[in-house]
């Protein structure tokens, strides 16, 4: 098994697209890239802890391969707007890629350069790419949020389409007890 961490705005749709993957064994949603240690939910809100909503999840690059993995994370999200994804603004929500080996490094990095010289976004791809730090699972209430919480209209107008866009683009590596809806 290997980890993978992403930010890519709010941990809540982040979760819910890449849980049903198959191959990911467990998805947590978390901090990372801040000043304090267990940052709080509300502290990381104020912008002040420099913490980046972000999910960490473990894998079996046998069944999903990292490079798999990024094409889902760059494909759900906006790369191109920097501390910000739709509505949700501020630097908690900025778009990021923390790798756990020299490897990961490599392709995300090597993916990023190839967006931009495809320009294959309108604008440049301003995703971070840093080693991965230390990682702070959020509170227990974020987690498997859009699972257990479908009906919200935050996740009916903001995570439902993102999970739709990961059935309709990727509904083959996605476990098979995921209902259709």
């Amino acid at each position: 098994m290997e980890l993978a961490t992403f930010g890519a705005g709010c941990f809540w749709c982040v979760e819910a697209v890449f849980q049903n993957l198959k191959g990911v064994e467990k998805v947590e949603s978390g901090y990372t890239g801040g000043r304090i240690a267990n940052p709080t939910y509300k502290e990381v809100c104020s912008g002040l802890t420099g913490h980046n909503e972000v999910i960490q999840l473990t894998f079996d690059p046998q069944v999903i391969s990292f490079e798999e993995l990024l094409e889902i994370f760059w494909k759900t999200h906006d790369p191109t707007t920097l501390n910000r994804q739709g509505n949700d603004v501020g630097t908690q929500y900025r778009s990021g890629i923390y790798y756990h080996n020299d490897e990961q490094k490599r392709l995300a990095e090597g993916y990023k350069q190839k967006l931009n010289e495809a320009h294959a976004f309108d604008q440049p791809v301003v995703t971070e790419i840093l080693p991965a730090g230390p990682f702070y699972k959020a509170e227990a209430y974020h987690q498997n949020y859009y699972n257990l919480n479908s009906s919200q209209p935050y996740c009916q107008f903001v995570a439902k389409p993102k999970v739709d866009k990961v059935k309709a683009l990727f509904g083959e590596k996605l476990k098979p007890q995921v209902s259709a809806d």
